[in-house]
């Protein structure tokens, strides 16, 4: 930019058309090297010539110095002074090749080319160009200071906030042990709660798998002779079960249902001797249900119990016949309506019936009670949290904070294929247009601009890397504008892109453009 506002106050300057005599095509800065009448020698130094042999179209010297505005040597320059716009220097090759390149069409002195003198017309663009420039990096640094403003203030009272924080860190550290001993209070009846809520289960689930078993007809009904046919039940197990004990077993009736049955199941569970196909596997399935319930997987846990770990019944001859039981058991005892605090509501969908059960109201006020300590602790913990403070406050924002203002932010820039996201002092990340996964194209690293304008260039590293290839990584160049806004993105090598980035932050104050003219001999 500096170079810039040099031209523009050269291109500013008053012009008159006085012209040092030296050989066509010696710069000014070389005329002294060149003086008629005296010998020539030859810039490296390599001989001594005659003066009439500079620029006699032949080349003596082998830096190309005596031919300065010949193309006698391969290796030579010509200057085009270029009155009015910007002195340049071509190669010697160019010279009478039919083409001015020399916008005072001076290299086209004897090949007959027609050629006009553009220069003035150039130089007049030119500083228009670069006047807008300087009155573009005029309003950017008056927001520049804006900024800067804003950014020192904002320090000063995230440094006061800090030191709150600290000046009180043991009160607070004090409340969050407080507040982690009630949590875990809390915890210890939330977990008996929920255990016996799952053993209640586990008991009904039980006490219908049994009374499948028992009602033999299948009429919803268990009767005295149907617990004559289960030996096992025998009160006294002196080898005679008779109707007498049978029925005193279903509380001195004939038969009961599965209301009348909650209640006489002290009677059998402990005598009973359940046969009942697939049980282990049942209740795997009734516990892994409930750790789901309680501790949600993620989705790489999700194959934890795959099929093949559920342990397979001993007789292996009736697998598939089993396997039809199974469902058709399984159905029997979802459909099931004991009238207990576990039972299934009349809402619940259909493919929720392998689920566990609500939470009793008493269970479920533990477990809330838990999770509201858990959120104010979590909560307060991020409101005690200095950490991002400090962070934020030992950052590199330049030398006046004036890139603060970035911190925080996100700017985007779409193309045609990609949309690129830069959050400065963050990271850079690339994402298709119609759809896919985000890309990490670099995370913070540093200021990586020249010595004399290292706030220049931002550096971001250590990103996703490449097929066989390097971490990605991204380049920021910044640059002076009114606005803050990623104008262009590139990848000129492999994993290694380019990202054009305008800001006021940047800007530098413009110099006095006020000039009194003067003789410029140069042009």
């Amino acid at each position: 930019m500096s170079c810039q506002f040099l031209l523009l106050l050269l291109l500013s300057v008053g012009v008159s058309a006085v012209e040092v005599q030296r050989p066509r095509g010696v710069p000014l800065s070389k005329r002294q090297f060149y003086e008629e009448g005296k010998p020539f020698t030859c810039l490296d130094g390599s001989r001594t010539i005659p003066f009439d042999r500079v620029n006699d179209d032949y080349c003596d010297c082998q830096d190309g110095s005596d031919e300065p505005g010949t193309a006698a040597c391969p290796n030579g320059s010509f200057h085009c002074t270029n009155a009015g716009f910007r002195p340049t220097f071509i190669p010697s090759s160019r010279i009478n090749d039919g083409i001015c390149d020399c916008c005072d069409t001076t290299d086209e002195y004897n090949s007959g080319a027609t050629c006009q003198n553009t220069c003035r017309e150039l130089g007049r663009k030119e500083r228009e160009s670069l006047q807008k420039m300087a009155e573009i990096a005029k309003e950017g640094f008056l927001l520049k200071q804006q900024l800067i403003h804003e950014a020192n203030r904002g320090l000063e009272d995230k440094k006061a906030k800090l030191g709150d924080v600290q000046g009180s860190k043991k009160d607070l550290e004090a409340k969050v042990e407080a507040l982690r001993t009630v949590k875990e209070a809390a915890e210890q009846p939330e977990r008996e709660a929920k255990e016996r809520h799952l053993k209640a289960w586990e008991e009904s689930a039980r006490m219908a798998e049994v009374f499948l078993e028992l009602d033999d007809d299948a009429d919803g009904f268990v009767s005295v002779p149907e617990l004559l046919s289960h030996s096992e039940l025998d009160p006294d197990a002196d080898g005679s079960f008779t109707e007498a004990e049978a029925q005193g077993l279903l509380g001195g009736v004939d038969k009961v249902d599965t209301a009348a049955f909650e209640s006489i199941w002290s009677n059998v569970k402990e005598k009973y001797m359940s046969e009942v196909r697939h049980y282990t596997s049942f209740f795997f399935l009734i516990n892994s249900k409930f750790h789901e319930i309680n501790e949600p997987v993620s989705d790489n846990e999700s194959d934890q119990y795959p099929d093949d770990d559920i342990p397979e019944d001993e007789d292996d001859d009736d697998e598939e016949d089993e396997d039809d039981d199974r469902d058709e058991h399984e159905y029997k005892v979802s459909s099931l309506n004991f009238p207990s605090n576990l039972s299934r509501t009349e809402e619940k969908k259909d493919d929720d019936e392998g689920a566990m059960p609500p939470y009793d109201q008493e269970t479920q006020n533990l477990i809330d009670g838990k999770n509201a300590f858990k959120t104010e602790l979590f909560n307060f913990g991020f409101g005690i949290c200095f950490r991002n403070l400090e962070k934020e406050i030992s950052f590199d924002f330049g030398p006046s904070s004036e890139f603060a203002y970035l911190y925080s932010q996100c700017y985007e820039l779409t193309t045609s294929e990609y949309i690129y996201r830069l959050c400065p002092f963050n990271r850079v990340t690339q994402k298709p247009k119609f759809g896919g996964s985000e890309t990490n194209l670099g995370s913070w690293g540093k200021w990586a601009g020249p010595e004399d304008s290292i706030y220049s260039v931002m550096k971001y590293e250590h990103g996703t890397g490449c097929w066989q290839g390097p971490s990605r990584s991204t380049t920021v160049k910044l640059t002076c504008g009114k606005e803050t806004v990623v104008t262009s993105t590139s990848e000129p090598s492999r994993c290694e892109y380019l990202m054009e980035f305008t800001c006021p932050a940047i800007c530098q104050e413009p110099p006095n453009l006020e000039i009194s003219s003067h003789e410029h001999q140069e042009l």
